[in-house]
């Protein structure tokens, strides 16, 4: 079998309709690939749009404050990809007078851009004859070559590459690529794959041994560490709060949130009081009224971390590190936690 003619043929009668597969502009691909990174193409499409609004251009990217970008990334995650994003365009912008790089080897340059970044990039945009390897691509090769090597190994990464660049079509290598990630998002699903449909299921070899959802393999990620928050919102008589900037090298780095106290376990009632940093931030200043603004705890999901979070409304007279409206709190970037909170509270 044809396995690179097959693939095309379907996809160019099947693909999505999506709004960057009607450019070829590098800065259009480029922005889209970071935003799929970490998510999901239904919900990554209304932040392309936003994004190619209100920053058409490299250009006008790179002379946007970080905060602004961050704000229009609100909801996505994974923030450090935002902040990559605005490296990139400054160094595109400043560095290299403009012109976006233009072939593999360059745009890995391109901060937060790797190889599959680059691959997609370079394939889409500049016709060059790199295979791209994502999530998609691991799945369908593993099924259809009965391929065991863990993807997430050393041996795997390599294999895969490998593999992958054999299979492409070196005079079209932006229809395969994008044909084979696309098989892989509609076609080749991690469950209930629709086998009877595929373009390839005569020589797949998952399909054929009836065992698709073993595929792909995988080795045994690290535990998932839990976390707990107790986030301090103060309240002043005037209606101000306490809202600081996450500058520590951690999930959220500068987005704002309220002041936070971390404990190695929940804590509940008054307890929050005997807590050093609740000393220190209410040191020599009466609060008139604590409790909780939720009592179950709100459970945020991340990769390697499972946090729950209690919020605190601390109403006070006033407070010296009160500078900030409460109803402005909307115009900060904020991680999603504090954005679900703010909604709940009557603030956005």
């Amino acid at each position: 079998m044809n396995f690179s003619h097959l693939l095309t043929h379907w996809y160019l009668q099947n693909k999505r309709d999506l709004p960057w597969r009607n450019t070829s502009n590098p800065y259009a691909i480029w922005l889209s690939e970071i935003i799929l990174q970490q998510t999901q193409v239904v919900q990554g499409i209304p932040y392309f749009n936003r994004f190619i609004a209100h920053f058409p251009t490299v250009k006008d990217l790179a002379l946007a404050d970080e905060e602004s970008v961050l704000k229009l990334w609100q909801g996505l995650g994974y923030y450090s990809r935002a902040r990559h994003l605005l490296a990139g365009a400054k160094f595109i912008y400043f560095e290299l007078n403009g012109s976006f790089p233009n072939n593999y080897k360059d745009l890995l340059k391109l901060k937060g851009v790797g190889p599959y970044t680059a691959a997609a990039i370079a394939s889409i945009s500049f016709n060059e004859p790199k295979a791209v390897v994502d999530g998609n691509v691991y799945r369908v090769l593993s099924r259809f070559f009965n391929i065991i090597t863990p993807i997430n190994s050393t041996e795997g990464k390599k294999e895969f590459d490998m593999l992958a660049q054999q299979l492409l079509d070196v005079k079209n290598p932006a229809n395969h690529n994008q044909a084979l990630m696309e098989l892989g998002a509609l076609i080749c699903k991690p469950n209930n794959p629709l086998c009877l449909v595929c373009p390839l299921n005569t020589s797949c070899l998952a399909l054929k041994f009836k065992n698709q959802e073993a595929f792909p393999v995988k080795l045994k990620r690290e535990p998932v560490k839990n976390r707990y928050f107790n986030y301090i919102v103060i309240q002043t008589l005037e209606n101000k709060t306490v809202f600081l900037k996450r500058t520590k090298k951690d999930i959220w780095l500068n987005l704002y949130e309220f002041p936070l106290i971390e404990t190695q376990k929940p804590i509940q009632g008054i307890e929050i009081t005997e807590e050093k940093e609740f000393k220190i931030l209410f040191k020599s200043i009466k609060y008139l009224d604590l409790k909780y603004f939720n009592d179950v705890d709100m459970v945020t999901k991340l990769t390697h971390q499972q946090i729950f979070t209690k919020f605190w409304v601390v109403k006070t007279k006033n407070h010296p590190l009160a500078m900030i409206e409460l109803s402005d709190l909307k115009r900060y970037p904020v991680p999603m936690l504090i954005h679900n909170f703010l909604k709940a509270f009557k603030v956005t």
